[in-house]
């Protein structure tokens, strides 16, 4: 960062004489880079600025005896203190709502009932990284579009279909506002500084942040299949993508290869060429991949897990989970069990 004396400054025309204020709200184990980006974009934006645009407090459920010793720890081990316990608003704050590990069990009735007293007075709420999940339980996204990190897609798709879930970085839907964890909300509060105060001041933020690629909710979160594989095999990508597209119910190698406009046995060998695997064996595995999400994530029954993945019969879901994880989905719904109370 250059000193003072050599930062770039953009000059506004028109600014609010009272800053915007975050509230930003830390669950257990939150996931301090989703946190730690928010607050350094508004930062910085009042730096190039010259004026101070946007202030923020921090609160949550304190782990402290009271509230003078009030601290919420996140996911890397790092302790923050907080300025106070959850406060009562007002309609112009705007809440933050930072998640990561456990969301679930971070998502407290208190949190919950605080959220909702706080969104009827019509203010702005927002969910970084796994908080999605936080303020959907709240019902605060239902008829909402939303989004949530990738590997939470599955679990809340089946607890919330009342939500237009997307795989967007990052969601604004009129007072609602979702990320997808990491550095899209990097992305989200660029867009935020230029709505409030123009695409000049928001680039100049990015540029402070060595940001070169400023992605829109247009954007995905995930890497493209080619690059997520490794491979780039046109007929490949769209096959794996059939697959991904259809979890429930399994389309058979013959059909799929037959959409791309190959034989069966020509799919076999791109996969084994490529994958090093049959076409039937990385379906599985992308089932049994799903599977074990909504076992770790929900708590939908086994059936029910084994039907969403495609599976006709508990029996041979069991089987099929043993093999591939040397447990039992049964066993894993256990260990599992104690991060899904809320």
């Amino acid at each position: 960062m250059p000193p003072d004396s050599q930062r770039p400054v953009v000059e506004l025309t028109d600014v609010p004489r009272k800053p915007r204020r975050f509230v930003f709200v830390l669950l257990p184990e939150f996931t301090m880079l989703c946190f730690a980006a928010a607050v350094e974009s508004l930062r910085i934006a009042n730096r190039v600025a010259d004026k101070k645009l946007y202030e923020w407090t921090i609160t949550g459920e304190s782990e402290g005896a009271d509230d003078s010793d009030a601290f919420v720890t996140c996911s890397a081990g790092v302790t923050f203190r907080l300025d106070g316990p959850l406060p009562e608003l007002t309609r112009d704050d705007t809440i933050m709502l930072c998640g990561g590990i456990d969301v679930q069990k971070a998502s407290t009735k208190r949190m919950l009932n605080w959220l909702r007293r706080e969104a009827r007075r019509g203010l702005k709420v927002g969910g970084l990284c796994t908080a999605g999940y936080t303020l959907a339980k709240a019902g605060l996204l239902d008829g909402k579009r939303a989004t949530i990190h990738w590997e939470n897609q599955d679990s809340f798709a089946e607890e919330f279909d009342e939500v237009n879930l997307t795989k967007s970085v990052f969601v604004i839907d009129g007072h609602r506002m979702t990320t997808a964890g990491g550095t899209s909300s990097i992305d989200l509060m660029l867009k935020v500084i230029a709505d409030d105060h123009g695409e000049e001041l928001a680039n100049a933020v990015a540029d402070q942040l060595i940001y070169s690629s400023i992605r829109t909710d247009q954007d995905t979160q995930r890497l493209s299949v080619p690059t997520r594989i490794g491979v780039r095999h046109p007929k490949l990508s769209q096959v794996i993508q059939m697959m991904e597209q259809n979890i429930e119910e399994p389309i058979s190698p013959a059909l799929l290869a037959q959409r791309v406009g190959m034989s069966t046995r020509q799919l076999e060998r791109l996969f084994r060429r490529y994958l090093n695997r049959s076409p039937k064996r990385y379906y599985m595995e992308l089932r049994l991949q799903k599977a074990r999400n909504l076992l770790m994530q929900t708590d939908m029954s086994v059936i029910n897990v084994a039907l969403s993945c495609g599976f006709a019969s508990p029996s041979h879901f069991s089987k099929c989970y043993r093999a591939h994880y040397n447990t039992t989905p049964y066993r894993e719904r256990g260990t599992s069990a104690t991060r899904l109370s809320v």
